[in-house]
């Protein structure tokens, strides 16, 4: 009996105990702050929109050193960064099967619709409206003049067409051209003349509808190492990987100018060129790789310009595909999707990465800060290009059909 009052005793001293400390904490208890990513003498973001690059929310800036990509999440003194907190306002603007994504110097998006055979264009408001009434079955490649008012189709059989959308004008070009360009004003085009025999396959000029031919250099066997691809300053029509051998690490590539100038060649460290110009067309990006990237592709900067090609050649440490990327207007400031995952090699066979997964990366050319921008949706980048202004850029997808429209 003693040892049963004990125990009794002893309960009822606990239970007084906690029933004591919780009046304690009802009435008398200060209540406790509901804690904020935000310091107490700022206000918070509104939702929706997104803060500058870098801005740590207190006047501090949060910058990525150029040798390192930054993570999902980053801490600057304890607080986490708003750039993910606070996403860009994305929108899918159609679902159709999609293609030939462009936007023209007013910012206007043009693409064509492989469902229905038509061309489109979508205005400020964003509303999606046929380019022409014309159907065109079956294009496999667009390439658009800057004015988006014309472009060069090519179908699968190797027939070639130029159309003019605002004079709703049509010419046949010859089944034997290939790899067009457009000069930057939209009135001359550069392609791959190639014919049955060596000799008679040549870099050429003319006029959009064929006529005013310029034979610019003989390509012979080395077609294949030649990339058309007219220069934003009008100075360079394209690239040859014919360059002398530098070993199996260093590549020699050379400028093709359109009045056959000399221009100095551009040295690179790795195998698998591939190139964007910057809009003033005095840099360029390129990705190539080797076993120094462990043979991922590798994305690099260099002038591109006169005498200054090849100077402060440097590597913008991030892996991915030049195509997979686009300047935006102010020649400084670029957007890549950048693969989540890359296997070793990848740059020998780069339908390896073609499901997975990009993250999209806005790079500062100058210092090399990357920072992610967080989309509500994943997505493996096709194509995507940035609106003259800066503030939307526009993305198609290899996975999920449509074009996506995301706010910066």
């Amino acid at each position: 009996m003693d040892k049963k009052r004990i125990l009794l005793v002893i309960g009822f001293f606990i239970l007084t105990l906690v029933l004591g400390f919780a009046l304690f904490r009802i009435f008398f208890a200060a209540p406790t702050e509901e804690p904020t990513f935000f310091p107490s003498d700022r206000t918070p973001t509104e939702p929706g929109q997104f803060p500058s690059s870098g801005d740590a929310g207190d006047g501090t800036t949060v910058i990525t050193p150029p040798d390192q990509i930054p993570t999902s999440v980053q801490r600057e003194s304890g607080r986490v960064s708003q750039e993910f907190l606070f996403g860009p306002s994305e929108t899918q603007l159609t679902s159709d099967l999609v293609s030939e994504l462009k936007l023209d110097n007013n910012g206007n998006a043009s693409f064509y619709n492989q469902q229905d055979g038509r061309f489109y264009t979508i205005d400020a408001e964003g509303n999606i409206v046929p380019l022409s009434e014309k159907v065109f079955f079956n294009v496999e490649n667009a390439t658009w003049a800057a004015s988006k008012d014309r472009a060069i189709l090519e179908y699968p059989d190797g027939s070639n067409l130029f159309y003019d959308f605002e004079a709703e004008k049509q010419v046949t070009l010859p089944k034997h051209w290939e790899s067009f360009s457009f000069d930057p004003n939209g009135n001359e085009i550069a392609a791959k003349s190639i014919g049955i025999s060596p000799e008679n396959r040549w870099l050429i000029t003319s006029d959009p509808s064929g006529q005013q031919v310029t034979l610019v250099e003989q390509l012979g066997e080395n077609q294949d190492k030649v990339t058309v691809d007219w220069s934003p300053n009008t100075q360079v029509l394209g690239f040859s990987r014919t360059g002398a051998a530098l070993g199996a690490e260093r590549e020699q590539i050379l400028l093709v100018g359109k009045n056959g100038e000399n221009f100095k060649s551009l040295v690179v460290e790795g195998r698998g060129f591939e190139s964007t110009w910057s809009p003033k067309g005095d840099k360029l990006i390129y990705s190539v790789y080797s076993s120094q990237s462990e043979f991922k592709p590798q994305l690099w900067i260099t002038n591109a310009q006169g005498d200054s090609i090849g100077t402060d050649r440097r590597p913008l440490s991030i892996n991915t595909w030049a195509e997979k990327c686009q300047f935006a207007a102010d020649n400084r400031f670029l957007y890549c999707g950048v693969p989540q995952e890359m296997e070793t090699g990848v740059g020998f066979a780069p339908e390896l990465a073609e499901g997975t997964p990009d993250d999209l990366y806005k790079i500062d050319t100058q210092t090399g800060a990357k920072t992610r921008i967080p989309l509500s949706e994943t997505h493996v980048v096709d194509t995507l290009t940035v609106s003259p202004d800066g503030n939307t850029l526009f993305l198609t997808d290899k996975v999920t059909n449509g074009i996506f429209k995301v706010e910066l």
